[in-house]
């Protein structure tokens, strides 16, 4: 989306598309408008933290008031709430009921099923099921991780559909047959004291035993197999337990085995999510299933899916309005008042017990009678009563007979879960809703608040929810489909459980609120980013173990060389490679390296060092070329070397030769480069160089548009200006030593004006080619000089221009000419270099290469639509062959008003591994600072010329295919006119053979190119990587950013030759295949019901959603055409760290920022619903950055940064912010400024007020969101993954 675009705000992204309209979005207060809008900002419930009465945590996190799965986020240090006691709800409605103070700090969700209590309240019965367990598990969505059996930790969804109730207190309606999942009062009920859900799990039910001592908030029950209860899943719903019994943490494990072991070691500890609480290893996530005795480790299963704020509350939304957070997810079932209300007297004023024993743990079994549910909803106390019921779904079938002591057993409800299964304790079915049978109903629209509670109308031929489901209204998939309802035909993955696609089993007279996923309780990119930074972020990485993924690209972290490359050069989607291509076709993990050759390295790294082997240059394998390396095994005392990629045998040299210690290591190992680091360089000799003689320094050829719309737009003069100075920083490899790089000067519109500058004039000399069609240089002695010998005269040229042009009536311009001229003053001077090309309109002028204007928006989406991605005529890719054997690289600066055919112009850029940088709407003002800084750093970076690539392998698998701005020729060598410390090549590694467990797979990348100086250098880095018989092992260590960056290039790359409805279907079902051969192979047996995602890739969909919505894939209705092609030449050479917040933009909360701090405020997600409206956000999207300021932000806060104190004075024009002299203003410009030094191209500073028209831009980035051109939401997009996933399994 072009940032520089007029917004043509009328509605830059029209009315939703069909399909979405059933989800509610996130407004700024999380209330919706019908139809899916969301509304006009009422009251924020952003992230602002505000603090929940009731008893603190002692944690100092609290809970979800309720049961449910506790969201992810509550507890994330920096998630939407700070890390304080961040409210996750509406304020109570009634006063809780106070719990005896032992147990007040951990308020285990509200038990309260909306049934008696069946006998469980004995202090150490087995919990019953839980509410949560329940909910998760039905609500299907539970994102357990579960512990792979072998395999790498995996993350348990939470239940999709009923996990979320709110807790807002909620009218009550007249007691239907299909009592809501969250019973009116449920709902209604007003959150107890804060809970502190996300430490431990909380132990099932065990109601606590007597001792007062408040125990830990994050309890972690010790670890012991025995009796540890359910985690927090269980507390959530097992039905209500007398006060004095209600579990909690800390309590000690109840008597009876639980039929739930902990899961196998391997999960992965992520450290939980909350910020205070036990080491991570003992902390569940969300609700983990393990019991909480080896309270499985925070990554190890994440459930997501906690409840969801109840919906169309008018108290709610009145307590949201008065300034509180939003409230929290509720968990499964809202309890009735918090902890409180889960006391067995639920009911506010001590009311008994809801009767009947068995009614509770059946109670919301789908398919309970409907006269329980109708007696529960009787027994409703009023709204303004917390309701004592959980809001669990009414039951709509038989009663099982309630859960055994021990968890829950096998009777009739949920079998007990096998051992080692992942995800909270398979929870009852009646406790939640329905499986995820639905799939895709894990976040369907949950009605939100504002909304009538409303059913989702059933699909065609598909019922609604059923009474007794506590599902999301059938969701209508936006990019994904039809609405769809439950899907008959589907058992509930629990015996007695009804499948959901049938009949109800009774009439619903009453509308049902729904539920909808918490998005705090699904995998969140920031908790995994911080978690990463803690953990791998204070020690140094050091490269000597091999098969070793490296930190995120988030994080800073120091690399030591010891025998493999650094991740700065060469990044893998996997470290752990499958042995068979049986085995990585079963998973579709995609096997590549993403390359970046000539990395720039921080100052506390080495550079690779230049070795020099004299005449008879660097050593290599007889057989397969491959250089000298750490893998190189020597043998025979030395005098011979084994070649560690195709086991060919090659003497040593007698210069080369050296004894071998006891270890069988050459003595001077660590004195040579190449036989004991991952990158280095040798110096080539003339063999390696072009016809055999050394090369000539590169040159610099500047080719200016000097027609009417350049002139006008102050393009001419401001390139003018600034390359007076710009030419003293001409790239140099030593400081103290002038640039051996010559340069040249042209100027075009229909003609071409070339200009002598050599030394010896007075003035500089213009010649004019007006044959465009035969294009030829008219002068070479004086056309390429030295900068230093002709500054005079070049000054003069460079004052002259802009006044020789000022009144030209020229508009037509030529471009393939322009290119030639240059490549043809190369191919006299005998040298490579790089043409600087300054261009502002469509080539329509008569010769060659002339285009035609093709834009139609009319072949958007259909099957032409390819076309308009590729080149419309072939002059171009001709002229970029020729470019690329004479070593002529084109970056190219484009200023376009309108439809230039970028698709086009940009082939000769992107096949010579060029650059494109596009202003458009070029004006001298407001884009001079970000265009400045690109040519600055664009002619000053350091760059290799006339290179050529060559990936070498280890025998078993070869380099398939090539990813970048570059040639090729044949099948193996990538060809780049020029190379620069930016672009990356990404390759793709297929199995051609069975591959060994103990040698591992091997990959050596050369790099043969003339350096800035003029000498020819090959770099050369090593890779090593382990290989695995079982898939657990390469689950366990893939990187999800280096694999979305793959994706993401071979998505863009196949919209060339396939529809972009093709390729995101494509995307999808590709990983969807990955995660149902996770699921299939590595993870533990586990309902159907839950997405159980591997640790490493718990954020592979919110990422890959983010790709499936981009602008080349997914289109808004005002994205260009240009822009479109533009974005995807841009990304085939992005690396992982640009690709990774291309994608998924970083987002600062700037109000919550200490100034007398180094530290950044901790990012939060990508989601409207996170911001205040009294706040400051920053947001990098790796082009632009947004400054987003909050229509009520603190006047103090205002004055600080603009200078005004009033939101109204505020100019949006903006783009540099005032220099003030207060500590606030002063380490915002520093924090602006260590982004935009992070960042290969400047990102312009865009200020949007809200409620401002650019605010329409700033959503478009907000990526967790639904978007206006009808890509999902994350949460949504999970439900359709999960659908996709059971699909396969199915």
């Amino acid at each position: 989306m072009n940032v520089n675009q007029q917004p043509h705000m009328a509605s830059p992204y029209g009315p939703p598309q069909p399909g979405y309209q059933g989800y509610p979005q996130a407004a700024y207060g999380g209330q919706h408008m019908a139809g899916g809008y969301p509304g006009q900002y009422p009251p924020y419930n952003g992230p602002t933290s505000a603090y929940q009465p009731g008893a603190p945590m002692p944690g100092s996190m609290c809970g979800p008031p309720t049961s449910g799965a506790p969201p992810v986020s509550a507890p994330q240090a920096y998630g939407q709430y700070g890390g304080g006691q961040a409210q996750n709800g509406p304020p109570p409605s009634a006063p809780p009921n106070q719990r005896p103070p032992a147990s007040q700090p951990y308020a285990p969700a509200p038990m309260n099923l909306s049934s008696p209590q069946s006998g469980y309240s004995q202090p150490f019965a087995g919990p019953p099921t839980s509410m949560q367990q329940m909910t998760n598990q039905m609500a299907g969505m539970q994102v357990g991780s579960a512990p792979p059996t072998g395999a790498a930790p995996g993350y348990a969804v939470p239940p999709v559909s009923g996990a979320y109730t709110s807790t807002a207190p909620r009218p009550s309606f007249p007691p239907t047959s299909s009592a809501s999942p969250h019973s009116a009062a449920g709902d209604g009920v007003a959150p107890g004291p804060p809970q502190s859900f996300y430490g431990g799990p909380p132990p099932g039910q065990q109601p606590f035993p007597t001792s007062s001592a408040p125990p830990p908030a994050f309890s972690t029950a010790p670890p012991t197999q025995a009796p540890a209860a359910p985690p927090a899943a269980a507390a959530a719903s097992a039905p209500p337990v007398p006060q004095a019994s209600q579990a909690f943490p800390g309590a000690p494990p109840p008597a009876q085995p639980q039929p739930q072991p902990a899961p196998p070691q391997q999960q992965q500890q992520l450290p939980p999510f909350s910020a205070a609480g036990p080491p991570p290893s003992q902390q569940a996530p969300f609700s983990s299933g393990a019991p909480p005795t080896a309270a499985p480790p925070p990554g190890s299963q994440h459930l997501y899916g906690g409840p969801l704020p109840p919906q169309g509350v008018p108290q709610q939304q009145q307590q949201q309005q008065a300034g509180f957070p939003r409230p929290p997810p509720p968990t499964s079932q809202p309890s009735p008042s918090g902890p409180a209300a889960a006391t067995n007297s639920g009911f506010p004023g001590g009311l008994p017990p809801p009767p009947t024993s068995t009614q509770s743990s059946l109670q919301s079994y789908p398919g309970a009678p409907m006269t329980q549910q109708m007696t529960q909803q009787q027994q409703q106390p009023p709204v303004s009563q917390p309701s004592p019921f959980h809001s669990a779904p009414p039951l709509s079938g038989p009663v099982p007979p309630p859960p055994g002591a021990a968890g829950f057993p096998p009777q009739g409800g949920a079998p007990p879960r096998p051992q080692g299964t992942q995800g909270p304790p398979i929870p009852h079915p009646s406790m939640s809703g329905p499986p995820m049978s639905q799939a895709n109903h894990v976040a369907p629209g949950a009605i939100q608040p504002g909304m009538p509670p409303q059913m989702g109308p059933a699909t065609a031929g598909m019922p609604g929810p059923q009474p007794g489901m506590q599902g999301y209204p059938a969701q209508q998939n936006g990019a994904f489909g039809q609405m769809r309802g439950p899907q008959p035909g589907y058992p509930g993955p629990y015996p007695g459980q009804q499948s959901f696609g049938g009949p109800p089993q009774a009439p619903a007279p009453a509308p049902q609120p729904q539920k909808r996923l918490d998005p705090d309780s699904i995998p969140s990119p920031i908790q995994v980013i911080e978690d990463d930074k803690a953990n791998k972020g204070t020690e140094p990485f050091t490269t000597g173990v091999r098969g070793q993924a490296p930190p995120l690209v988030t994080t800073n972290f120091q690399v030591k060389d010891q025998g493999n490359a650094s991740p700065r050069f060469i990044r893998c989607t996997a470290y752990n490679v499958p042995c068979t291509s049986d085995m990585s076709k079963q998973s579709q993990v995609p096997l590549a390296a993403v390359i970046k050759p000539l990395a720039t390295l921080p100052p506390d790294e080495v550079p690779p060092y230049i070795v020099d082997h004299g005449e008879q240059g660097p050593i290599r394998c007889n057989r397969c070329k491959a250089y000298m390396c750490p893998y190189m095994q020597f043998i025979e005392g030395g005098r011979r070397f084994q070649c560690g990629f195709c086991s060919c045998v090659t003497e040593v040299p007698p210069h080369y030769f050296q004894h071998l210690d006891h270890t069988g290591k050459r003595v001077d190992c660590y004195d040579r480069p190449e036989l004991s680091m991952g990158s280095y360089e040798f110096l080539a000799t003339v063999d390696y160089c072009k016809n055999n003689k050394l090369p000539q320094p590169p040159a610099y050829i500047f080719l200016i548009d000097v027609s009417y719309n350049a002139v006008r737009s102050g393009m001419v003069n401001i390139v003018c200006q600034e390359l007076k100075t710009l030419l003293d920083y001409l790239p140099r490899e030593n400081p103290d030593v002038p640039s051996s790089v010559r340069v040249g000067f042209v100027t075009y519109n229909k003609v071409l004006h070339f200009y002598n500058v050599k030394a010896s004039l007075a003035q500089p000399q213009m010649m004019v080619v007006s044959d465009v069609a035969d294009m030829f240089v008219p002068l070479l002695d004086g056309f390429l000089v030295n900068v230093d010998e002709s500054r005079v005269v070049i000054e003069s040229l460079l004052d002259q221009i802009p006044e020789m042009f000022a009144d030209t009536r020229e508009t037509e311009t030529v471009f393939g000419p322009v290119i030639q001229a240059g490549l043809e003053a190369l191919k006299a001077a005998d040298c490579a270099g790089k043409l600087f090309i300054f261009h502002t309109s469509l080539p329509i002028a008569e010769a060659p290469g002339k285009l035609k204007n093709r834009e139609d928006k009319k072949q958007v989406g259909t099957d032409k639509e390819k076309a308009l991605f590729q080149p419309q005529v072939s002059f171009y890719s001709n002229l970029a062959k020729e470019c690329v054997a004479q070593g002529c690289s084109v970056d190219l600066f484009l200023f376009p008003n309108q439809y230039v055919d970028v698709a086009t112009l940009g082939v000769v850029p992107t096949s010579t591994g060029g650059s494109i940088y596009k202003y458009t709407y070029f004006q001298a003002q407001s884009d001079q600072e970000r265009f400045l800084h690109d040519l600055r750093r664009d002619v000053q970076k350091q760059v290799g010329f006339d290179a050529v690539m060559r990936v070498r392998t280890s025998t078993g698998i070869r380099a398939t295919d090539f990813f970048g701005s570059f040639y090729m020729s044949n099948t193996t060598d990538v060809e780049l006119a020029g190379l620069d410390c930016d672009k990356t090549i990404t390759v793709e590694i297929r199995h051609d053979d069975k591959l060994n467990e103990e040698t591992g797979a091997m990959m050596q990348c050369a790099v043969l190119y003339t350096s800035c100086s003029g000498q020819r250098r090959l770099r050369v880095h090593n890779m090593s990587v382990n290989c695995c018989m079982q898939l657990a092992d390469l689950y366990r260590n893939c990187e999800t950013d280096t694999i979305i960056n793959f994706f993401a290039k071979y998505a863009y790359r196949s919209v060339l030759n396939s529809p972009t409805k093709n390729v995101r279907d494509g995307l999808v079902n590709q990983c969807a295949q990955i995660l149902a051969c996770y699921r299939k192979n590595c993870a533990s047996p586990s309902s159907a019901g839950q997405l159980i995602l591997p640790e490493c890739m718990k954020l592979l969909p919110v990422y890959l959603n983010c790709v499936l919505k981009s602008d080349v894939l997914h289109p808004a209705a005002d994205t260009s055409l240009d822009d479109r092609a533009y974005l995807r030449q841009l990304l085939s050479c992005m690396d992982v760290a640009e690709s990774h917040v291309f994608f998924y933009p970083r987002l600062l909360p700037l109000h919550k920022m200490d100034v007398d701090s180094d530290a950044l405020p901790l990012a939060i997600r990508d989601s409207e619903e996170r911001l205040s409206k009294g706040g400051l956000y920053l947001l990098e999207t790796g082009l632009n950055l947004f400054l987003w300021v909050g229509a009520s932000a603190q006047q103090e806060l205002l004055q600080n940064v603009f200078g005004t104190p009033a939101f109204g004075q505020i100019d949006p024009s903006m783009t540099c912010l005032p220099e003030l002299d207060n500590p606030f203003s002063k380490k915002l410009r520093d924090i602006i400024a260590s982004f935009r030094a992070q960042r290969s191209r400047y990102m312009k500073l865009i200020v949007v007020k809200q409620d401002d028209k650019l605010e329409l831009i700033f959503k478009h980035f907000l990526v967790e969101d639904k978007n206006s051109s009808g890509g999902a939401s994350y949460v949504d997009f999970l439900c359709h993954m999960h659908k996709e996933i059971r699909q396969l399994l199915s």
